[in-house]
Parts: C-alpha cells; sequence; structure tokens
C-alpha cells in the first residue's frame, strides 16, 4: 500500500470512528459497515489497512472457499484434558493439558519401597494473545505433544473462557495485571507443582511480564525458562502500524471513547463487521503475516479466531496496552534460560520491541525471523518450534536426545539435520 493510500484510509478510519461516536440509533446502522472494519481493524491490532487482492473476490465465491476451508482445515483441532480455574473475581478460566505418554502406554504402578520420589515433569504453560485463544499455538502444541507436559489456556472473554465478571458486573476496566493474577490461578490449577516454562505470544508475553511483577518469588523458585514471542514490555503507545503518524495519532485521539461506544451497540457492530468480511480478510492477512506464501487455510483459522472476538470484548482490552509497562518485570527472568522471538515485519508489536526486551536480558536468545509478521507461529511454525525446542532442552523439558519436528511429528532419537 502507498503512503497516499495508506493516509486516506487513516483518514477515513479517523472520520468513521469520530462519526459514528456522535451517531443517533439511525445512525448507527448507516455507520456500522465503515464503523465495523474499523473494529476489524483493531481486533487485527491494527489502525488500518487492506489487502486489495480480496476485495477482487465475490462474496459467495469467497464464502464458499471459507466453508471449504472450515470443513478440511486441521488447525485447531487439537484437545487435551479440559480443567477450570477461577480467577480473583470469580471469572471461568478454561485451560487444556496435554500428558507426557510413556512409550508402550502407561506405566504400571509401583510401590516405593524407600528413596525419594522421582522429580515432578517440566510443565509448559502457553498464554495467547489479544483477541486469539489457545488454538493459535495448534503447531507448536502439535509438535511437543506426548514430549512434554503442556498447558494451553483462554484468557478470560476469550476462547472458551468466561467473560470476565469484574467487567460484566462492575464495569471494571482490564489490566495488564489482572491477566497476569490469571495466569497464576491457572498454573495453581493446572501444575500446582513442579518446574514450569512460560510462553506467552503478544498480549500472552504481557501477562507473563504482568506475573513476574506480581509474583517474583513464584518466578525465581519455581519457572525454570521463558520463552517471549512477537510481544512488548511497554510503549506500545508509540507504534504506528505501518501508516504515516499524522493518521495514526488522529485515530487514538477518539479511539478509547468510540470503540466504549461501540461496545455498547455490540449487535450493530457485530453486523457491519460481517457485512465487511472481505475488508476484514484483508485487513486481518495484511497485520498477521507478511510472507506471500502463507497456507490458504492458515490464513483462514487466523481470521476465525479474530472474528470470533465480541466487539464488547476488543473495546475492554484495548485501553490496558496504552497502560502496559512491565520493563522493570524484566530482572526476574535473568537468571534463566529465556527466548526473545519476534518477526521482522510485525506491525503490531515492532521487532525493535524485542530487541528492547533482549537488550536488558543480555544472555536471552533473540531470534528474528525475515518475511514474518505478528501471528509468526503460524507463518514459520518450524523455526518458532525450534527455537522453542531447544529452549525446553536447555531447561530439561525435554531430553537432550529428543528430535522435535516443526509440523508436529517427533522422533525420540535425535536425527541428523
Amino acid at each position: 500500500m502507498s503512503e497516499s493510500s495508506a493516509e486516506a484510509v487513516a483518514h477515513a478510519a479517523s472520520v468513521a470512528v469520530a462519526s459514528a461516536a456522535d451517531a443517533t440509533a439511525g445512525g448507527w446502522r448507516r455507520a456500522t459497515g465503515i464503523a465495523g472494519a474499523a473494529i476489524g481493524v483493531l481486533a487485527a491490532g491494527a489502525a488500518a489497512g487492506v489487502a486489495l487482492e480480496r476485495m477482487t473476490v465475490g462474496r459467495g465465491m469467497r464464502r464458499k472457499a471459507q466453508l471449504a476451508l472450515d470443513s478440511t482445515g486441521p488447525y485447531g483441532s487439537l484437545r487435551g484434558i479440559p480443567g477450570k480455574a477461577y480467577a480473583d473475581d470469580g471469572t471461568e478460566l478454561y485451560y487444556e493439558v496435554d500428558d507426557v505418554e510413556p512409550e508402550g502406554g502407561p506405566a504400571p504402578r509401583r510401590r516405593r519401597l524407600f528413596g525419594r520420589k522421582a522429580p515432578l515433569p517440566v510443565t509448559v504453560v502457553f498464554s495467547h494473545g489479544y483477541c486469539l485463544n489457545q488454538d493459535s499455538w495448534h503447531f507448536q502444541r502439535a509438535a511437543l505433544r506426548g514430549v512434554v507436559r503442556t498447558v494451553h489456556w483462554d484468557q478470560r472473554s476469550h476462547g472458551r473462557s468466561g467473560r470476565g465478571k469484574a467487567q460484566i458486573q462492575d464495569d471494571a476496566p482490564v489490566t495488564i495485571d489482572q491477566l497476569g493474577r490469571d495466569l497464576k490461578a491457572v498454573v495453581d490449577a493446572a501444575a500446582p507443582d513442579g518446574p514450569i516454562v512460560l510462553v506467552g505470544h503478544s498480549m500472552g508475553g504481557m501477562t507473563v511480564m504482568a506475573l513476574a511483577a506480581l509474583y517474583p518469588d513464584f518466578i525465581r523458585e519455581r519457572v525454570v525458562g521463558t520463552a517471549l514471542v512477537g510481544t512488548s514490555s511497554g510503549r506500545l503507545g508509540e507504534v504506528n502500524f505501518g501508516l504515516p503518524v499524522a493518521g495514526v495519532n488522529a485515530v487514538r485521539r477518539v479511539l478509547p471513547g468510540v470503540l466504549k461506544a461501540l461496545g455498547q451497540r455490540a449487535e450493530l457492530v457485530e453486523k457491519g463487521r460481517r457485512a465487511t468480511a472481505e475488508l476484514f480478510a484483508g485487513i486481518i492477512k495484511r497485520y498477521s503475516f507478511a510472507s506471500r506464501e502463507v497456507d490458504p487455510g492458515v490464513e483462514r483459522f487466523a481470521e476465525r479466531m479474530i472474528e470470533g472476538t465480541p466487539i464488547d470484548v476488543v473495546a475492554e482490552f484495548y485501553p490496558a496496552f496504552t497502560d502496559h509497562d512491565k520493563t522493570e518485570a524484566l530482572a526476574h527472568f535473568t537468571d534463566m534460560p529465556v527466548l526473545v522471538l519476534a518477526g521482522v515485519a510485525d506491525l503490531v508489536t515492532p521487532s525493535e520491541h524485542s530487541e528492547a526486551i533482549a537488550d536488558l536480558l543480555p544472555d536471552a536468545e533473540l531470534v528474528l525471523v525475515p518475511d514474518a509478521g505478528h501471528l509468526v507461529m503460524l507463518e514459520h511454525p518450524e523455526v518458532v518450534t525450534d527455537r522453542l525446542a531447544d529452549l525446553l532442552t536447555r531447561t530439561g523439558a525435554v531430553p537432550a536426545g529428543a528430535t522435535v519436528d516443526g509440523y508436529g511429528s517427533t522422533s525420540s532419537t535425535a536425527q541428523p539435520g
């Protein structure tokens, strides 16, 4: 997209959201098409933009293609042992556990006559990003199944977790600190004992940092490794999403109030999002992926996750990112193996933010993936899985002789390459 086109889109978005804020009930119906598209941008973590090639595809043809991909795509189909945790405000948090199965099936029960108990296995806890859910780790989950114990959970108001009770009952704003407390509740329920490796993408990485800030003793005593993928420790208010600064600032000035208003008209805005599905799909692609060779099934998978996030949830969470600053919490990760990974072409949390994290953790492994956007774990799963497997080996979570394939198959013996 050219700079002049980007300016035009940014201006249109700012006009749309400003108009929507002052609209009457009748005006809402006229505004929801454009406003819905603007919210679609936010749901993808962007300010404005469009992939023009999607606009040339007929709506009926595109719908048939979506249905075909939904029925045949395996992405997001992995399920584990379900469980529920409860946040400090009573919000129900859904998680799933994938346990390690010994070769040849479960080991026979034996009575221990003397000696110490065998050490507890390492549990890897995955936290997902804004407007996504636990299935966003599909490739990494497939690769690690049977190799290491993993926990995948849905953040409050996302996926299969319940709507935030504090937000519904008390109109309380969502904070990153609240997400950190939620993560602690999940760990307490799903992995109350034993060493932990924390893995977080985008908002999930911020959740991990909040956990460290709130529970430093827990980090010191139980966490043996951390992976921060496509995330930031602060200064998100300076991100321009690849657009001219003037246009982004215009949108930012009206955005918090407009989002709150749109969240109160959720039904109308959702209709607007559905009516602008082609535009929405293009926006998701632009701000999720950077390479042109992305599997259409993966693109559609990302669309489904983001489309599935209600507009009022988008509105509740957005202000928390401006306030987010967990730079000081990074000090709690200095004495453990850390992986910091980002896509070079990430427009949502630019790779410079990952570099800033790595500067404060000089012993961390910094991996910048070329030709990769914000959803790097879906776009280049083999790279993310490879580096994550190496981190788990360094923490002792998996044997040094095990190899983990980037697309989900595993082997118990090392292979060349």
